[in-house]
């Protein structure tokens, strides 16, 4: 069981910066690929970014690449999402998410393939 709870999130101007962290709880959590999505209000929940167990792998959706950077802390437990020159696109509720199937160098961004979610922290950028 791994039990995940995101922070971070605030109101910011466009072409601002967050970081926005996800703790994790349990002495596993290095054996799960973490991934950030994102929902906008009437929008489905969409994939942001991943990162493998070990953190040698990482993925991005097309609109964040440049823009965002994904990484973590294993010693810590806790997976980051920098988020620098912010739109007001990417304004939603972001949340992480474990997934503990793959190998040490999977990320996926299917939304189904995750086994744990967290409750989200809301991001709101102003135009």
């Amino acid at each position: 069981q791994v039990q995940l709870v995101e922070s971070g999130g605030r109101l910011v101007q466009a072409g601002g910066s967050l970081r926005l962290s996800c703790a994790a709880s349990g002495r596993t959590f290095s054996s799960y690929s973490m991934g950030w999505f994102r929902q906008a209000p009437g929008k489905e929940r969409e994939f942001v970014a991943g990162i493998s167990s070990i953190g040698g792998s990482t993925s991005y959706a097309d609109s964040v690449k440049g823009r965002f950077t994904i990484s973590r802390d294993n010693a810590k437990r806790t997976v980051y999402l920098q988020m620098n020159s912010l739109k007001p696109e990417d304004t939603a509720v972001y949340y992480c998410a474990a997934e503990g199937g793959g190998s040490r160098w999977y990320v996926t961004s299917h939304s189904y393939e995750y086994d744990y979610w967290g409750q989200g922290t809301q991001v709101t950028v102003s135009s």
